[in-house]
This record gives C-alpha cells, structure tokens and sequence, in this order.
C-alpha cells in the first residue's frame, strides 16, 4: 500500500518522494513563465525585484530557480520536525504532502515572490520555537521577526505573519516586555533599512511608500478555479479538518513542547485562512505558506491513526488527484 510505504524512512522512500517531485515539477519546465501574469513588474517589492533583475527574463532559468528553491523548502520542512521532533517520529512523509498540496495550482510552480518569503518563514519558524525554555531573554524572536520582515521585502503579505512572532512569546515564554519590544524592532529593521538605502541613493521614499501599501491592499485578479482544483481542495479540506480534530484530541498525550508546536502551527493556519479571505492583495499563492502546517498535520494523522483502510484510501485518491491536474495542464 502507498501510504505504509511512505511512512518508512529508509533510502527507497526518499527516491521515490523525489521522483514524485520530479514528475510534478515537468509541468513547470513544459510550461515554463518566468513570473506570474497577474503581477506587474514594476510593483514588485524591493528584494523580489532585485532577484528578478539578477535572473534576468529567462524562463528555463526561472523554472531552475523555483525547483531548486522548493528542494531547499522542503529540506527546511523535514528538518524542522527532525530537530523538535513533535510528530514524534522521524518522517519524510510532510516532505511529500507539501509537495502534493502546492502543485494542485500548477501556475503558481514558477518563479514567484512568496517561494524566497516562504524559506525565510519557514526559518523563522524554527527560530521561535527555538526561543522554548530558553533563559533570560530570548533574542530567538528579533531573529524570527527579522526574517519575516526581511522576507515581506519579497512578498509583501508575509509581513501580516509578523503576529505569529507573539503569538509564540505568549505559547513559549512568560510575556516579557522587553522581547515584544524587540520583535517589534525586528519586524522593523528591514524597512528601516531599506528606506535608509533608498534615501541614500536618491530613490524617491513616496513611490517606496506607495508601493508597499499597494502590495499590501490593492485588489488583485482573482483565481478562477477550475472543476478538478475545487474536487480536490474539498477532499483535501476534509482530511485537513479530521487530521485538525485528532491533534486537538490527542493534545494530553504529548509532550508540552509538542503541544506548543502544534498550537503555533494552528495559528498559522487560521492566519493563512484570515489573511487569504480579508486582504484583498492575496490570492491562492499563499498556499505556498498555508501548506507549511497542513503538511504536518496531515503526517501526524497519516501516521498515528487507527483507521488504516480510510486513510490508505484517503491517501491514494489524494496522490491521483494531483496527478490528474498536473496531467491536464500539461495537456492543455
């Protein structure tokens, strides 16, 4: 069966996710776009930008880039589990449902803002939980915040994630004063920097300020979704929700540190679920950063449940799906 292979840790299953990953990335080299149609190049933010200028215009390039970034993103996902150890066991498997939960939406496995945003995120993530028990003050949050920030240089909307900096000092830490100040220095710092670089090279500061607020609440196209895509996202909603319920069940049973990882990863989603249906500048790419915790929470159900049969299945229609939407926009 699928899913007792892949909750195996041998070198056999790390082959296999990676040919997975190979096979739904051909759509991207297919269809290769260098940067997404809805988003003009000259509102851009500051260090997506940069990096677009540095790329030049070149779409085999691009799509390069994208792949290779995403291998990095999903070594950053395991290890994050494999360091905190909250799943409790050593698995590949939020490796690969990452994978299949950010290609239902093939358009968006190109070169885009938040794929630099979602690894400076995901950094941040485990600085914070680094921050547990720490003694004294813990500068693990300014590190966090810092990255988040910096990482909004590229997607703008990340900067809304700047919450789940506190959200943290409250789950992991007796609230100080002192660290809230200084994540609030952090989130900070990368704008003051760049506003000070922008002066001192004689770019205009208003265009700068114009162009923020427009990435941060102008209304952009929305996504038409197709038939399959919405097929999948309810399937895919309904495990989400299950796997939600048995964590939530299960809190007592874990470990405190375990505990507060999933609560933090909790709030991540409900801030990807807020942030997705309120800010008018944010489409379905914010997957990229939702899919970061539903991939957990889905290993974790995955794994631990009792019901085998249901979730072989659950498993496995999941997988077909993907495939049959990368299949068709290959074909289109």
């Amino acid at each position: 069966m699928l899913l007792k292979f892949f909750k195996k840790t041998g070198p056999g299953v790390i082959f296999m996710i990676a040919v997975i990953f190979i096979a739904v990335w051909v759509s991207a080299f297919i269809h290769p776009v260098s940067y997404p149609e809805y988003s003009a190049k000259d509102n851009y933010m500051p260090l997506y930008r940069l990096m677009v200028g540095l790329l030049g215009s070149g779409q085999l390039l691009s799509s390069i880039v994208s792949f290779s970034m995403t291998v990095v993103l999903l070594f950053l996902i395991i290890n994050f589990n494999t360091t905190i150890f909250f799943i409790n066991e050593r698995t590949f498997l939020p490796a690969l449902l990452f994978t299949l939960i950010v290609v239902a939406f093939p358009e968006f496995q190109m070169l885009n803002a938040i794929l630099p945003a979602s690894l400076l995120f995901m950094l941040s993530m485990k600085r914070i939980m680094d921050g547990y028990h720490n003694q004294g003050v813990a500068y693990n949050f300014f590190d966090a915040a810092i990255l988040i920030s910096t990482g909004s240089l590229f997607y703008a909307n990340l900067l809304w994630f700047g919450i789940i900096v506190f959200i943290g000092i409250i789950l992991l830490r007796t609230v100080n004063i002192f660290e809230i100040s200084v994540s609030l220095l952090g989130l900070l710092t990368p704008y003051l920097i760049t506003f000070g670089l922008y002066y001192v090279l004689g770019y205009d500061l208003k265009e700068l300020g114009s162009l923020i607020y427009s990435n941060l609440f102008t209304d952009i196209e929305s996504y038409s979704f197709p038939r399959l895509t919405i097929v999948t996202l309810i399937f895919e909603t309904i495990i989400i929700l299950i796997s939600i319920g048995d964590i939530i069940m299960l809190q007592n049973t874990k470990k405190i540190k375990s505990r507060k990882t999933f609560s933090l990863l909790i709030w991540v989603f409900i801030i990807s679920l807020t942030v997705y249906f309120i800010v008018p500048s944010v489409s379905v790419e914010l997957i990229w950063i939702a899919g970061i915790p539903v991939s957990y929470f889905l290993s974790h159900y995955f794994i631990f449940t009792r019901k085998r049969i249901v979730s072989e299945i659950f498993f496995t229609i999941m997988i077909l799906l993907v495939l049959l939407i990368q299949c068709l926009y290959i074909l289109k």
